[in-house]
Order: structure tokens, then C-alpha cells, then sequence
């Protein structure tokens, strides 16, 4: 008896209004069914409910005919892997196939996002007060358009010139031979100015804009790189504002400072106490007292210091002591 073939209707899954993430294998392409906008949250981790994000957990080869993706297919191309770590596979990892109007609208919401990030954390370092995000907007506008990069090159440019000129007056009062060797080394100095210059550009962070590949977050920390590298509006990280708490019976104790040369070149150790060393990292001292057996200390620490504020605080004082943020970026104190 011949053998009767069975349509089975759960094969044929039809779905609307959706956003696909597609991954291709070697010749094989496959699809997952996902709501609108959730695959960017899930990936900067903002979403962590897998239904809010899969329209229905399944691989499939089309979505838009509804073709399941066969198990055969799927065993060769992830080999090893259930269907369900397929679906996160491709989820984490495959391409978002979105339309223009969609992509233009995830830009701009990103975009928003970055900019009140950064608008948050920079100040005017003279001021301590935050731009406004229009502001922050220009100035990032700014780099992009340069290809990543502000005024720098050009300010050095416009230096060039002038060394030059005086070059040039110093080199006419010459006699010719000098004249002749002065011009060729000049010019092998600016041209080694020149490279000198362009190299410490390159070196520099850059910024071209806003991307759907990566979290707001993450852009924003490569935007104020690029801000406070190439200042084209005078910019500086917001300081955080720190309690560093330690036993008094470790406060005094020495810690092994750096040799510092003595007016006699014999090189003399600086010894520092455990308070004085922490002291260091405090750029400005709001207050300080000894409460029984601690003492405390808030104050202001560039952001930069924060890690390594930390480090020495675990290691000289073997996590006895605490360094609590108050406020992760102090904005203005005062007038």
C-alpha cells in the first residue's frame, strides 16, 4: 500500500506586523519572528523576557510564507545545538532586517538617548555646569562631519604658516649657502611637524555618528572620549562625588611611595600615610572627621581616579575600607 503523505498544518505558520533576524549557513538561510523594536533592548540587555522579544520561538526558512525550517537542515548547520539555543543563537548574533522607516526611527531614538547620556556626565570644566543637549548635539554633529575629528589639524596648520614666515625673515638675513641649508632643514622639520601631527590625530578617539550595532550606552562612552580628545566646545568629565571610610587604626600606617630625587640627586623615599595617599585621589575635600574608629572623608574624584582609588583602597587596606559614591556625576557646586 502505497504510503499517504500528511500536510500537517502547524508547518505553515503565518505572521504579521513583524521584524525578522535572519542568519545564514553556508547556502542555507534562516529566520526568527520578532515584535518590533525588542531585538535592539535584548541585545543591550534592557529586555530579558524572551516572549516580549520572539513572536513565536521557532526557526524558520521564510517567514512571510510561514516555512518552518526543517530539523535535517538545522542539525548540519548548528550541529550540537537544540532548537531553542538555535532561536538564541540568531537572536544574539543575526542580522535585523528592518525597513527604512524603522531604522530611521531606532537612529533617532539612539541618538536621543547618547546625547542626554553625555549631556549627563560632561561639564564646562571652568563652570562645572552641564550644555544644554542641543549643544552637545552641534558638537558631536561637528566631529562627524569632520570624519570623526574637530579643528585640531587645522589650528596646527594655521600655526605652520607663521612658523614659517619667521623661517623665512631669519633665513633672508642669511648668506645664500645658508639660506639654501636652513630652507631644506626647515623643511624636513615641518614635514616631520606635519607627520608628528597627523599621527597624534590618528591616535586620537573619533566620533561618525550614531549606529544601530551598539547600545546608547556604549556610544555614548566613545562620544565623550571623542569630546574631551578633540574639544570643539571646552568639555571635561562631571566629577563624582565620593565617602572613602577607613579604620583610624590603618589610617596612619605608611604606604611605599615612588623614590623622588633630592636637591642632591641621592634619592630619598616620600612616605606617605594611608590617609595621605588616599587624600591624593581627592581632587577637593568637602569634609572629613573621625567617627569612633573611622575615619571618613567626602569630597570629589575626577572619574578617571575612581578605579584606581579603588584598587589601592583593596589592596593597602585589605578591603577593610570603603569608597561609597554619593553622586556619579556632580554637575555644579555653587556658585
Amino acid at each position: 500500500m502505497p504510503s499517504a503523505q500528511i500536510n500537517q498544518p502547524s508547518n505553515q505558520i503565518r505572521l504579521t506586523n513583524v521584524s525578522l533576524v535572519r542568519m545564514k549557513k553556508g547556502k542555507k538561510r534562516f529566520e526568527i519572528a520578532c515584535y518590533k523594536n525588542t531585538v535592539t533592548s535584548f541585545r543591550a540587555g534592557h529586555e530579558t523576557d524572551l516572549d516580549n522579544v520572539l513572536q513565536i520561538p521557532n526557526v524558520f526558512v521564510n517567514v512571510s510564507k510561514g516555512a518552518v525550517a526543517p530539523n535535517d537542515d538545522l542539525k548540519k548547520s548548528f550541529p550540537g545545538m537544540t532548537r531553542d539555543e538555535i532561536v538564541l543563537e540568531i537572536l544574539k548574533k543575526g542580522e535585523i532586517q528592518v525597513g527604512e522607516k524603522e531604522r530611521g526611527a531606532e537612529l533617532e531614538r539612539l541618538q536621543r538617548e547618547v546625547v542626554e547620556i553625555v549631556a549627563g556626565r560632561l561639564v564646562d570644566p571652568k563652570s562645572k555646569r552641564v550644555y544644554t543637549t542641543g549643544m552637545i548635539e552641534k558638537a558631536l554633529d561637528q566631529l562627524s562631519a569632520q570624519g570623526g575629528h574637530a579643528g585640531a589639524g587645522r589650528q596646527a596648520g594655521k600655526a605652520a604658516p607663521a612658523e614659517e614666515s619667521d623661517r623665512s625673515k631669519s633665513r633672508e638675513q642669511s648668506t645664500a649657502t645658508n639660506d639654501s641649508v636652513a630652507s631644506t632643514s626647515a623643511k624636513k622639520e615641518d614635514a616631520a611637524a606635519a607627520d608628528g601631527e597627523a599621527e597624534k590625530e590618528k591616535a586620537k578617539p573619533k566620533w561618525t555618528g550614531v549606529t544601530t550595532t551598539k547600545s546608547a550606552k556604549s556610544q555614548a562612552l566613545d562620544a565623550m572620549k571623542a569630546l574631551i580628545a578633540h574639544q570643539p566646545i571646552p568639555v571635561a568629565r562631571a566629577r563624582m562625588r565620593l565617602r572613602v571610610t577607613c579604620p583610624t587604626s590603618i589610617i596612619k600606617q605608611n604606604v611605599k611611595a615612588a623614590p623622588k630625587p633630592s636637591e642632591d640627586d641621592e634619592v630619598e623615599t616620600v612616605k606617605l600615610t594611608v590617609k595621605d595617599k588616599i587624600l591624593t585621589y581627592v581632587e577637593q575635600v568637602e569634609s572629613q572627621d573621625v567617627l569612633g574608629e573611622e575615619w571618613e572623608v567626602v569630597g570629589f574624584v575626577e572619574p578617571g581616579s575612581f578605579k584606581v582609588l579603588g584598587e589601592f583602597i583593596s589592596t593597602q587596606t585589605k578591603g577593610r575600607a570603603r569608597a561609597e559614591v554619593l553622586d556619579m556625576a556632580v554637575i555644579h557646586e555653587g556658585d
